[in-house]
């Protein structure tokens, strides 16, 4: 459970204009409007592995860091993709990808990297509503309908004490809050997610629950009621309860030798192949598209303002030490200047170098460790991208807490950026980046 925090500055604005939100009947289980039962295909990712010798070659460099790496690459289901940017004269980034052991048709869990797609699309579906009023800071009225849902009338911890998608993308982006991601889930709604991501070419992703939160299937096609509404409290935007009818493409994605369920050890493999899938190519795309939007074709670009994007950068790369709403700075014992910046920092606990930024996402859950990252130095001028995932779980055993995230994971994220970024520091560039469209005045 997270701390508790005592800002409720602008609770009772809330609750003034309550009347007119819950003289609203709460939609009843079954009434949910849902789309029609459709089946998405999609062709299973081709199984073939991108490496170059690259990274290979630069890993063998350093046996202290990476023998163990390099050894277990299949076992550990290693995955590194890393990215070179060059300049231009006129500024124009030319990118150069390399590869270690990538291939999609290896699955892993993605954890918290499934957010990064769900703040965009989230961002993209309140451009799509501009007409209605409603922005990423119009109050947000959660509301439950079926079973398993949640409500939400107030949030403590924005400036005053309502609930946005502005204040839950915070959260995301510098936390990588389980919770509100889940509700920008349920704003958006399984069909809308899931249909957006095939339109702009992740025809393998497949986002199908909420997290932190256990649910069945059926549950997870369900997704709340919510309004929008004034600070009078009067209702600008409804989106009605759905249900996702959709059938997709059926996997057999499975991992580990043994998992435990309600506490019982079952022996065999534990099945995945209803839960999230996103590629590591596909994350890494979408990262870039974040970053340098021009370098993916506009039928794959997320539909979202100039002003939203900004705003993306700023907190993805805002350390949690400069954050007052939500009120991380106040809780360093929890939230450290490096929380959630696994490559280079791993889980070190110290200052971070002012000059240093980095614009990422996260994620680790069932042995998985992911970071997916733009690394920044304002000083040195130097930018690159690097995108990794690896398996932290000797015993293949799921579900028993057991990973191996301090003793593999993180020194493996920590190690992969200190090389990298010691090799970038000496690689020659014709022409030094200007950072400056990525230099943010933050919070703290």
């Amino acid at each position: 459970m997270g701390p508790m925090f005592p800002n409720y500055h602008g609770f009772m604005l809330l609750i003034a204009g309550m009347a007119s939100v819950l003289s609203c009947s709460t939609p009843q289980q079954g009434q949910a409007r849902e789309n029609k039962a459709v089946t998405i295909t999609a062709s299973r990712p081709a199984d073939t592995t991108k490496t170059d010798q690259f990274l290979e070659s630069l890993m063998r460099q350093y046996p202290r860091y990476f023998d163990s790496v390099l050894a277990n690459r299949s076992a550990w289901n290693v995955q590194v993709i890393y990215t070179q940017v060059d300049r231009g004269a006129n500024g124009i980034p030319a990118l150069r990808h390399h590869y270690f052991n990538v291939n999609p048709a290896r699955y892993f869990y993605p954890a918290s990297t499934v957010k990064l797609p769900i703040v965009l699309l989230a961002l993209q579906k309140l451009n799509e509503l501009r007409q209605t009023g409603i922005d990423r800071n119009t109050t947000m009225i959660t509301e439950t309908a079926y079973s398993g849902q949640t409500s939400v009338y107030n949030d403590p911890t924005s400036p005053n004490g309502t609930p946005s998608i502005g204040q839950y993308i915070k959260k995301i982006l510098m936390v990588s809050d389980n919770d509100a991601y889940n509700r920008l889930y349920e704003f958006l709604g399984q069909e809308y997610i899931n249909a957006e991501l095939h339109k702009k070419g992740f025809a393998d992703a497949q986002v199908l629950h909420r997290l932190d939160v256990f649910l069945t299937e059926e549950e997870n096609r369900r997704t709340n009621p919510i309004l929008f509404t004034d600070s009078s409290g009067t209702i600008l935007y409804r989106v009605p309860a759905q249900r996702n009818g959709a059938v997709y493409t059926s996997r057999t994605d499975s991992l580990g030798k043994a998992f435990y369920r309600r506490g019982q050890l079952v022996n065999g493999p534990m099945d995945f192949s209803r839960k999230n899938r996103l590629s590591l190519e596909d994350l890494h795309t979408l990262l870039l598209g974040v970053i340098f939007p021009e370098k993916v074709p506009a039928a794959n670009r997320f539909n979202i303002r100039e002003e939203d994007r900004q705003f993306v950068l700023k907190y993805m790369s805002q350390y949690p030490t400069e954050s007052l709403y939500p009120p991380y700075a106040y809780d360093t014992a929890s939230y450290w200047p490096a929380y959630c910046k696994f490559i280079l920092f791993g889980g070190a606990k110290g200052a971070v170098p002012p000059h240093l930024r980095i614009f990422n996402k996260v994620g680790d859950a069932y042995g998985h460790m992911l970071d997916v990252a733009y690394v920044a130095d304002f000083k040195n001028k130097i930018e690159f991208f690097v995108s990794a995932v690896i398996y932290c779980n000797s015993d293949g055993v799921l579900n028993d807490d057991q990973y191996d995230y301090k003793t593999i994971g993180l020194p493996f994220m920590q190690h992969l950026g200190e090389v990298l970024y010691e090799y970038e520091l000496k690689r020659e560039r014709r022409i030094k980046p200007d950072l400056s469209p990525v230099a943010f005045t933050y919070d703290k």
